[in-house]
């Protein structure tokens, strides 16, 4: 059972800005196949760091004015978010561990 919850522009401030835990948004599209790539890494990531860091996914074709907003421009992009504050980002697909690197500096 995967812990990611999907997110919109409806949701977004309230599971993400909002939080009080770190959280890593997934920024992508169900035509795009890296992002295809990258999901089971997230799923992974989600399962190891439950309680720690919220993982979540927003769909940037439904939900555009968010993409725009953080510059989003190639996906899958994967922003950390803490305290309501973007900090870090890594676009691509990744392996699990630089994304488990990059999380750790904010737990």
């Amino acid at each position: 059972m995967s812990s990611v919850t999907n997110v919109t522009e409806v949701t977004f401030k309230q599971e993400v800005l909002e939080s009080t835990v770190p959280v890593l948004v997934d920024f992508w599209a169900p035509w795009c196949g890296p992002c295809r790539m990258v999901s089971p890494v997230v799923d992974d990531v989600a399962t190891e760091y439950e309680g720690q860091v919220k993982v979540v996914k927003l769909n940037t074709d439904e939900n555009p004015t968010i993409a725009s907003h953080y510059g989003i421009r190639s996906i899958p992009t994967l922003i950390v978010f803490k305290g309501g504050r973007q900090v870090d980002t890594v676009v691509g697909a990744v392996p699990k561990t630089t994304l488990a690197k990059t999380l750790t500096q904010y737990l």
